[in-house]
């Protein structure tokens, strides 16, 4: 009998300890938890023949932001995809686009496959999330597209704490709160140790404004949670965010420093990139002052990690770095050449940014309030979004327009109106 998958999907390894390596690698993967790597290295070196061993070895590095070390195992997977079954041949197709940048053929490619094996949850995750082929799409909808594909998919996987996990965060993104507290809990109940879905419902607390609330979750949830793992950086964020909020400061700062500046995290470098610079502007506009030393330190890291424009969630964030650094230079050349699926967006914002590090509050809010329409072009999520929502707002509280900030964070952001959400200084 053919050895499977969780998803009883055949795997093409004859080795139960290629499989079983094999499956831990994708429970990690799926979880966020430490060693995801080095389970699919112990998989192939159970069987080197072993295609999906190698082409999930690749995009665990990718996922680790070691993408350097991907080439090795995709090149092996290419070469064996010839022995591979049909479903595995489509798999490794589908995450060498990802791979070598091919984005949209990618989700198209995710899209095919998965009318033929509905249930091959590897091949799904990679357009899953506000960090997957859809969250970075670009496009105006991308939200409603997220859970349009998710949901019928529930006849295939039922309660999977995986696929509970991806849909709730679809439906908490779109204010779907009772639908995403289901699910979300659900799988949390059926695999309570998984990282993204602790994260998810940490989104949840944020969404509902429950600071306190959202605070004693994580922290306890965290205790145990290994420096190695996928979201440390992020999930200290969020801690180190609604401890800011609820007036602990000193450990907000603390947080910072110790999880998630570039001197002490080791990665991914998208988080560190953008997760770095959230927090300093968001302190800085909850009343502390501005941190020239933390600026500059973390527009040097995105400079060595994200120098050139391509990818709009994190350029959004390496301009306000460079604009809060008062790196003009760098600033320019994104203004100069922007590029990718939000280019149209990048040179307000930097321009709107610099307005703001430089005290222009006109300036800044006419920059930017435009792109408060459709920022979830821009990808990421809600709670990560609010940066541009709350660079208005305090813009306008600074300009002696509190009454209108309130008014538009009420309307906008009415579970984050003033006493629930993130303090604006004056506000």
């Amino acid at each position: 009998m053919a050895l499977q998958d969780r998803y009883g999907n055949e795997l093409g390894t004859q080795s139960a300890a290629a499989r079983d390596a094999y499956l831990a690698g994708v429970e990690s993967l799926m979880a966020a938890t430490p060693g995801m790597d080095t389970a699919f290295q112990k998989s192939v070196e159970a069987d080197e023949n072993f295609a999906l061993g190698h082409i999930s070895l690749a995009r665990a590095k990718q996922l680790l932001g070691r993408g350097h070390e991907a080439k090795a195992p995709l090149a092996r997977a290419k070469e064996l995809a010839a022995g591979a079954s049909p479903r595995e041949q489509s798999q490794i197709a589908i995450f060498e686009k990802i791979l070598t940048g091919q984005g949209a053929a990618a989700l198209d490619a995710i899209r095919e496959h998965m009318k033929e094996w509905p249930r091959d949850a590897m091949a799904l995750a990679p357009a899953t999330s506000v960090f997957g082929l859809i969250g970075f799409s670009g496009k105006t909808g991308r939200e409603v597209d997220q859970l349009a594909l998710l949901e019928p998919f529930e006849k295939h996987y039922g309660d999977d704490w995986w696929y509970r996990t991806q849909l709730a965060f679809a439906q908490i993104e779109l204010q779907k709160l009772d639908e995403g507290r289901r699910n979300i809990d659900a799988a949390l109940e059926a695999f309570p140790r998984s990282a993204h879905a602790a994260h998810i419902r940490g989104h949840l607390f944020y969404e509902l404004g429950e600071r306190e609330a959202g605070l004693a979750f994580l922290t306890e949830w965290m205790k145990d949670y290994s420096r190695d793992g996928l979201m440390h950086v992020h999930n200290n964020w969020h801690l180190a965010l609604w401890s800011m909020e609820t007036g602990r400061r000193e450990e907000a700062w603390r947080i910072y420093d110790e999880a998630l500046s570039p001197a002490v995290a080791w990665g991914p470098q998208v988080n560190v990139a953008t997760d770095c610079v959230a927090f300093l502007a968001r302190a800085e506009m909850a009343g502390e002052p501005r941190q020239a030393a933390r600026w500059r330190e973390i527009a040097d890291y995105n400079t060595k990690w994200f120098g050139r424009p391509g990818l709009g969630f994190v350029d959004m964030h390496t301009v306000l770095a460079y604009a809060m650094a008062g790196d003009g230079a760098a600033l320019a050349k994104f203004i100069e050449a922007p590029k990718g699926a939000t280019a149209d967006m990048l040179q307000p914002m930097a321009r709107g940014f610099e307005a703001y590090a430089q005290g222009d509050w006109t300036r800044a809010i006419a920059e930017i309030e435009p792109l408060l329409a459709t920022h979830e072009r821009l990808g990421g999520s809600r709670a990560q979004r609010d940066l541009l929502e709350y660079v208005v707002t305090s813009a306008m509280v600074k300009a002696g327009r509190a009454s209108e900030a309130r008014a538009m964070i009420e309307k906008r952001r009415p579970q984050n109106g003033r006493g629930k959400g993130f303090p604006l200084a004056g506000l």
